[in-house]
């Protein structure tokens, strides 16, 4: 059996320093060389907390803050000219790919490691190639120079103060996250354009985008306790981001194996990539069931495609396939914790036998509907006429009379009431089971008590961004998106605007929470347009705006807060990360607006047809109206008596799952060694109607799987020392250079500077049929 996990007691951080309420500005140098004769333990400068810690399971956040994430702190500069600057070049560029890639055939995470690859090698070679201020005033000083530098040695300085810093570094990364998060609530902008021919103008796209960011900003600065200073409030799928962060400045290639790993590991990922991205992309979809029986055809045929088939969305639930293309897997995958894990693993083979049982049961009338589509359909499949039902976003009743009540599949109608019951127990969930926990958080804030030895660090060395900062962020995004909801035709009333928030308000802390201690979310924005269905009916447009007011703001919530997070792991000073991501997004707003703008534009006919081709699609899109649009027509659709009525009560069926499962854990906490509160039904139920409502190609699921047990499972119980040092460094590795990769291969062979190349169609390409050979019609 693998070792046991220790529990060990949350010590202190060990370091002394002078007693100042900040040291910003002091290198570990200075400290070590001070003036009050300070010492920095060497454990803590190697980055190990302990001599016995190699061979320790990780196995919950306080494992993790203890075992797996130093505590070194080198106190050297984050904000200088150079990462400014730097920072504001990568977010724009980061915010440009997170805007481009949805509207590609298959949404790709732009993970964090891509950019601070990018970040790396620019600030190294500024540092290298520019004038060094350290040196100039080295040289100055050894000449007998004293007091005051000269002006152009100051000049040098400010422009290149001397090697490039851990926090630099951090910054850049951090500031592009906060810029991308705005990529998300230009969906409702893309969407009304595309499918409504409403207009917008800039000041309605960037005031409204940065009041969605800046709310959920605000919102996180007043859940720190809980989602931020709480040991439990990891954040997992951001480790190999801050693990690759510190590697790349603490390690030196020729001294540090992992190092040395990492880039064998970024180097043999470029070169593989370019094969199942481009040249050979049967790679993504490798289908043994699809290869044998790629000649049946009629109802087999359909049959077999509808079971295995998943290399192109919608082709069916991708039973078997394996995908071996880095892209669609990620670290995001390979990092989130076991108990997860296992939740969607069971959750997924659920769904396969409910989606199964659904269509050949001919629930919902499914068969006489395609298997799996997102878009409102009418009873012969084709497409809702949509902009006819709805001109200029509202809802024109004789033409509802005319074209009839449109139809959902029976996988979506499926996927939409598992969607409802996760949001339930969610917040269940979290009031009966973490309820204490939560309040014992903020007691232990208000007290200055935290079991995390990083947030104690930071409270003992830095000044705290403070609560009314934050409030007021929330005054002015307040404000600015009240002045949108009154100034444009947007057909949301000022009250409505006003209600979103407070749903924002209300969900944010809960889904933060689940995210933070499980490292996936649930998706919230289902409560969010059915109620506005219930508010605004007939109104798609006005129940888009509705509900990026709150579920954006939620998801925007928890995103900032995993960048607080990761500015505690790293060590940047509160107040900086407060200004920083403030600076990122705003510029996000503007960026992605000029992007989202362009492609639309550009590329409106195919957008508008959910398939799209190779290079574009707008099925994102499509599946976002057809939310919108549905819970529009709520009193026609879901009322009760209707078809779909099942669908908003998914919300108490998932609440009462969670009643269930606490009385159950009341009365039988355990069962033989495992710990009933373990289950997650939220987690469960989301997984369990995931397939429909997610287009992704499926054909990853069990790439997904399997390589998610093979280091959370495999390594981290059976190789302890690997998972610690190599898991986070490799796959973090493989990110940056599958993304790389990707990034060129958009503009030179993709289309996104032009023209497209297309690969040429051969066996490994089957271009003009399933890429993973499954029958086609």
């Amino acid at each position: 059996m693998p070792p046991s996990s220790t529990d060990s007691p949350i010590e202190g951080d060990g370091i002394l320093v002078s007693n100042q309420d900040a040291v910003d500005e002091k290198s570990a140098v200075t400290v070590l060389a001070g003036k009050d004769e300070t010492k920095v333990s060497g454990d803590e400068l190697s980055g190990e907390d302990d001599g016995n810690s190699e061979d320790v399971i990780i196995v919950n956040g306080a494992d993790a803050a203890r075992h797996l994430l130093p505590l070194r702190d080198d106190f050297d500069n984050a904000l200088t000219f150079r990462s400014i600057l730097l920072a504001s070049g990568l977010a724009c560029f980061q915010a440009v790919m997170n805007q481009i890639y949805m509207f590609k055939p298959t949404a790709v995470n732009i993970q964090g490691t891509f950019i601070v690859l990018i970040a790396y090698f620019c600030g190294n070679a500024w540092a290298k190639f520019l004038p060094r201020g350290d040196k100039f005033e080295a040289r100055w000083r050894a000449r007998g120079g004293e007091g005051k530098l000269p002006w152009s040695i100051t000049l040098i300085k400010l422009l290149n103060p001397g090697p490039w810093s851990l926090k630099e570094h951090s910054i850049c990364a951090i500031t592009a996250t906060s810029a991308s998060n705005a990529a998300a609530s230009s969906q409702v902008f893309a969407a009304q354009n595309l499918f409504y021919n409403m207009p917008f103008s800039a000041v309605t796209v960037i005031l409204s985008t940065i009041s969605i960011g800046l709310f959920g900003y605000g919102l996180c600065g007043i859940m720190r306790p809980i989602a931020v200073w709480h040991v439990e409030s990891v954040y997992w799928y951001t480790l190999p981001t801050v693990k690759t962060l510190q590697g790349l400045h603490w390690q030196e290639v020729k001294n540090s194996k992992p190092l040395r790993y990492f880039w064998y590991a970024f180097t043999g990922m470029s070169l593989y990539e370019i094969i199942p991205a481009y040249v050979f992309p049967w790679l993504n979809s490798v289908s043994i069931p699809c290869l044998a029986a790629q000649k049946a055809t009629g109802l087999t045929g359909e049959t077999l495609t509808y079971i295995f088939g998943g290399a192109t969305n919608n082709e069916g639930m991708g039973l078997f396939s394996l995908s071996f293309d880095w892209q669609y897997i990620t670290s995001f995958q390979t990092s989130l914790p076991l108990k997860l894990q296992l939740h969607q693993a069971i959750g997924i083979g659920f769904c396969f036998i409910v989606m199964s049982g659904i269509y050949w049961g001919n629930g919902w009338n499914a068969k006489s509907l395609p298997f799996m589509s997102t878009e409102l359909l009418m009873a012969n499949g084709t497409s809702y006429p949509l902009t006819s039902v709805f001109p200029n976003g509202v809802l024109d009743k004789s033409a509802l009379a005319e074209y009839g009540v449109p139809k959902l599949t029976g996988t979506f109608a499926y996927a939409m009431l598992m969607a409802n019951a996760a949001i339930g127990a969610l917040i269940m969930h979290c009031i009966l089971f973490w309820g204490n926990d939560i309040k014992e958080a903020y007691k232990s804030a208000k007290q200055g008590r935290y079991d995390d030895r990083h947030h104690q660090h930071m409270a003992k060395h830095y000044k705290e961004a403070p609560w009314w900062w934050y409030i007021a962020v929330l005054v002015i995004s307040f404000i600015f998106g009240l002045v949108v909801v009154l100034k444009e035709n947007i057909s949301l009333p000022a009250w409505a605007y006003i209600v979103s928030l407070i749903i924002g308000i209300i969900i944010a802390p809960f889904s933060t929470i689940l995210f933070a201690r499980y490292g996936n979310g649930i998706a919230t924005n289902n409560l969010s347009k059915m109620l506005a269905g219930l508010m605004l009916p007939g109104r798609p447009v006005g129940n888009m705006y509705f509900a990026a007011w709150s579920h954006n703001v939620i998801s925007n919530a928890v995103n900032l807060s995993n960048d607080l997070k990761m500015g505690e792991y790293l060590k940047i000073p509160p107040r900086v990360m407060f200004l920083t991501q403030i600076y990122g997004t705003i510029l996000g707003g503007f960026i992605n607006y000029a992007i989202m703008i362009s492609v639309v534009s550009g590329n409106k006919a195919l957008l508008a047809n959910g398939n799209g081709d190779s290079s574009w699609s707008g099925a994102t899109m499509q599946s976002y109206n057809t939310n919108a649009a549905s819970w529009a027509l709520a009193s026609y659709l879901y009322k009760a008596g209707t078809p779909y009525a099942m669908v908003p009560v998914g919300l108490a069926i998932g609440a009462g799952a969670v009643i269930v499962h606490r009385l159950f854990y009341q009365f039988i906490p355990k069962i033989g060694r495992f710990d009933i509160s373990e289950i997650n039904m939220p987690q469960f139920i989301q997984y369990a109607g995931y397939i429909p409502y997610n287009q992704s190609q499926t054909c990853i699921i069990f790439s997904w799987i399997i390589a998610g047990f093979y280091v959370q499972y495999y390594l981290r119980n059976w190789h302890p020392r690997i998972f610690k040092d190599y898991s986070y460094l490799i796959t973090g590795a493989f990110d940056g250079a599958s993304l790389t990769v990707i990034f060129i291969l958009s503009f030179a062979v993709f289309g996104a500077a032009g023209s497209a190349h297309n690969m040429p169609s051969w066996w490994g390409n089957n271009a003009n049929g399933n890429y993973d050979w499954c029958p086609t019609s």
